[in-house]
């Protein structure tokens, strides 16, 4: 693959950070749906989305496309959906800046099990990208180490193993059109959260407005990004495909800051910057690596 396309690639999966980096702020718009049903209105429109994008591309051969996914993408969905589940677990179990910082813990899972499962080596300067933006992240959290709930922060941390096993996915099947097993991850995250909805007797009635901004976030934040995260992974290793859409960890806080009003503290800030000049500096070296083999 020319030098060429793997920046291309390198800037879709950035640019999936861009993406979803708006979650917080949508979350923030929304006046009184909890987390499950949040995420069931999400996924409705994130599968019917992702079902029209499949129909353009694939037409006649819609049907067949998200069957022949087969095993792997069965798996690749289940463990997208285990990473949504986990990740709202978490928030509700312990604080968000112990979430946070463990769902940052994705580039180190998906580095090791690249290594073991797909024999990607992992280059010296992508360990230190990973290893420089946790540092950051910790700044921004104002030093604090997951110091909140303890089933609250092995919630997140099965969150970042899942979204890790998620990108292993996509790397062991780079060849194959995995968007429709982001459409299943869709369609098995409403079943599953129609069952907690209805189990803890809170139902799927919210206000309308919240419903809008939910399927907003299923079409542009979720499925969007989801899209690019997918196509990039044809080239771009899993070590640095779980670390660079971490610029959402920075981003998220500015986009409430520019619409709501809340603005970060300085500290913030300062980690934030840390964590983008690792997730940058790592994107810019590594095509400069490659064009010259």
């Amino acid at each position: 693959m020319s030098p060429e396309t793997s920046r291309t690639h390198l800037f879709y999966v950035f640019a999936a950070g861009l993406f979803w980096s708006t979650q917080g702020l949508a979350v923030r718009l929304i006046e009184a749906s909890g987390a499950w049903q949040i995420l069931f209105y999400r996924s409705i429109a994130l599968s019917l989305f992702l079902f029209v994008v499949i129909a353009v591309h694939h037409k006649a051969q819609t049907v067949r496309a998200i069957l022949s996914v087969g095993f792997p993408g069965v798996l690749g969905a289940l463990c997208l959906v285990f990473a949504y589940a986990f990740g709202i677990l978490a928030m509700q179990k312990t604080s968000i800046a112990d979430a946070v910082l463990l769902f940052a813990t994705a580039p180190f899972f998906a580095a090791l099990l690249g290594l073991i499962f797909l024999r990607e080596r992992v280059r010296k300067s992508t360990w230190f990208a990973i290893g420089f933006a946790m540092v950051g992240i910790v700044v921004m959290q104002g030093g604090a180490i997951a110091t909140g709930n303890a089933a609250g922060n092995l919630y997140a941390l099965g969150s970042a193993f899942g979204f890790a096993l998620f990108t292993i996915v996509l790397r062991w099947r780079k060849e194959t059109d995995m968007v429709p097993t982001v459409f299943l991850s869709g369609l098995f995250a409403v079943v599953i959260c129609y069952g907690v909805v209805s189990f803890d007797g809170v139902g799927v009635s919210v206000p309308r407005d919240d419903i809008v901004i939910a399927s907003l976030m299923g079409i542009f934040q979720t499925g969007a990004g989801l899209i690019l995260y997918t196509m990039g992974a044809r080239s771009v290793p899993a070590a640095q495909l779980a670390l660079l859409p971490l610029i959402e960890v920075v981003l998220s806080p500015i986009w409430v800051a520019i619409v709501i009003g809340e603005v970060p503290t300085g500290i913030f800030l300062v980690g934030g910057a840390l964590v983008g000049i690792a997730i940058v500096g790592d994107a810019l070296y590594v095509p400069k690596r490659r064009s010259s083999t």
